[in-house]
């Protein structure tokens, strides 16, 4: 015998995607791919006879900025949303990480918010504000900002946030909080 599903079932998918990327984070990843160029050149090509603790630092200055800005940059250039039916999945950049995994049994609710700006939380990136959660913030737009039942809120900037505000309010309809799916 088959199963039918319901009609709301049918108006989305079982796993549904979203993506935002930032553009400008390629700008700012090529810096720390030329501080780190530059750290590389004065190690290699160093005619500086005055003292070898002065090229030292800026060797290893260099390199260490360079590297922090290369990935700190690659991490954010975008962020990917995925909802299935038991849980909210966040990963960041092209290996994913920082990944946040938040089962639907842990929200309270969705919310679509038409603007979220990186100076509303002090920056790009994975971010934690006391009064006002945590947020992955990869460019200036619209967002998803799910409620959890411990009180704290999570914010995502994410292409068609209302959809997906949608597909969660239809899911945490079909499930009640604290009970497994």
């Amino acid at each position: 015998m088959r199963e039918h599903r319901h009609a709301e079932d049918a108006s989305h998918p079982d796993v549904w995607t979203g993506r935002a990327t930032n553009r400008v984070q390629w700008l700012l990843a090529l810096v720390g791919a030329a501080c780190l160029a530059l750290g590389i050149e004065l190690a290699v090509e160093s005619a500086w006879t005055s003292g070898s603790a002065a090229l030292a630092m800026s060797v290893v200055g260099c390199i260490a900025a360079g590297l922090l800005v290369l990935f700190g940059t690659l991490a954010f250039v975008h962020v990917d949303l995925k909802l299935d039916r038991e849980c909210v999945e966040v990963r960041c950049g092209h290996i994913g990480v920082p990944r946040r995994r938040i089962p639907l049994t842990e929200v309270a609710g969705a919310d679509f918010t038409p603007v979220v700006t990186p100076r509303q939380w002090g920056g790009w990136g994975y971010r934690w504000r006391p009064e006002k959660g945590t947020a992955v913030v990869v460019r200036r737009g619209e967002g998803v900002v799910l409620s959890l039942w411990d009180g704290h809120t999570f914010t995502i900037t994410v292409d068609n946030a209302e959809s997906a505000v949608r597909v969660i309010r239809d899911r945490l309809r079909a499930i009640t909080p604290g009970t497994a799916l």
